[in-house]
Formats: C-alpha cells, sequence, structure tokens
C-alpha cells in the first residue's frame, strides 16, 4: 500500500510537470519556444524522480529493514518484500511510458547488473560516460525518432544509500564490486517530446 502511494505521488508529480511545460511551450507559435526551457522541464522532472527515490529509500526500504517488517530484494514478488530503490524507479518509468505522453525515464549504467541497462544508442554512451567523468552537469540533447524531435537528458545516478551500494558490491552479476556512498554509478536517462516546429 505504501510503495503504491509513493509511485503514484510520483507519477502525479511527473505529469503534471509535463502538462505545465507542455502548455507553455506550445501557447503561441514561433521560431523559439516561449517559457519554460526543455532542459528546465527535464530539471524539474529529475528532481521529482530523484527526490521519490531518495524518500523511498530512506523512509521506506531503509526503515522498514531497519525494524524488520519487511525487506527489499530483487525477487521481491516471490518474496513478499518491497522493490528495491532501482528497481521501483523502473517500474514507475514503465507505468509512465504506458500512458503514451511521449516521457520516458529509466535508469542505465555503462557497468549495468543486467544488460537490458545498458546503454542502447550511441548518445546514451556518451552522456553516461559524461556523467560519470563531470556529475555536476547532465548530458543533455535533441533526438529524433521517425518524424518527431525529443528532448533527451542524462543525469548521474549516485549511491544514495548503504543499501544501493551493497546490492551492487554483492551482486553476483555485478562487474564492478567497489562502490561507495555518493559514486555515480549510472545514469538517469529522461526523454520527452518537442512541439512541432
Amino acid at each position: 500500500m505504501m510503495t503504491q502511494r509513493v509511485m503514484w505521488r510520483a507519477l502525479g508529480g511527473v505529469l503534471a510537470i509535463c502538462v505545465i511545460g507542455s502548455s507553455v511551450w506550445g501557447a503561441e507559435p514561433s521560431s523559439k519556444p516561449k517559457g519554460i526551457s526543455p532542459s528546465t522541464v527535464a530539471d524539474f522532472i529529475h528532481a521529482v524522480i530523484e527526490a521519490d527515490r531518495t524518500l523511498y529509500t530512506t523512509h521506506v526500504v531503509e526503515r522498514m529493514m531497519e525494524h524488520k517488517i519487511v525487506i527489499a530484494a530483487e525477487t521481491w514478488k516471490q518474496r513478499k518484500a518491497l522493490p528495491l530503490p532501482a528497481q521501483m524507479l523502473l517500474l514507475s518509468g514503465l507505468k509512465v511510458k504506458e500512458l503514451g505522453l511521449g516521457l520516458q525515464y529509466r535508469l542505465a549504467s555503462l557497468r549495468p547488473i543486467y544488460e537490458k541497462n545498458g546503454p542502447t544508442t550511441d548518445f546514451e554512451r556518451t552522456g553516461l560516460t559524461s556523467v560519470a567523468e563531470d556529475p555536476s552537469q547532465p548530458y543533455t540533447g535533441i533526438i529524433e525518432r521517425g518524424d518527431r524531435k525529443f528532448f533527451k537528458a542524462i543525469y548521474p545516478d549516485k549511491a544514495v544509500s548503504i543499501s544501493c551500494v551493497n546490492c551492487h558490491n554483492g551482486h553476483i552479476l555485478s562487474s564492478k564490486r567497489d562502490y561507495k556512498l555518493g559514486d555515480v554509478m549510472g545514469g538517469i536517462i529522461i526523454s520527452f517530446p518537442l512541439p512541432a516546429d
């Protein structure tokens, strides 16, 4: 119950930001969008995702485990456990994608535990490398899918809790086993459609 509430609050916040951003962009046709820039909208979306993930990690997962109420586990469905924070982010990203708004977000890494969580394009590979080297700035750009343009941003994904560190360092499929708190473990990739010219 708590998990669903957290997920739906995050989804509501992200959708509100997207609606505001879309309505501002579409206000008047011109050569330059007016109002909120795509990079600012991406920053807003990332802020909501990051806050939700951090709070889920610290106030739900770690608290429940500390009080021995329930654990978080990769096999959460089979064990009646909580999803790991990374799984929660991926699940909410899939739910947002299902809405068909064009907004997508996911976790990715140059050293993923599972291959499906690696970069899927040269843009993603370059962006993940960039945020690993300089986590102070997201890597952004405009990409094309078919006849549509999308703004894409990659933000550093840092180890926000000891549970993130322990999971990656101890996982049998992990290719890196010396993460520390605050280390960049990968990236949060966000993309959304831009208005037609």
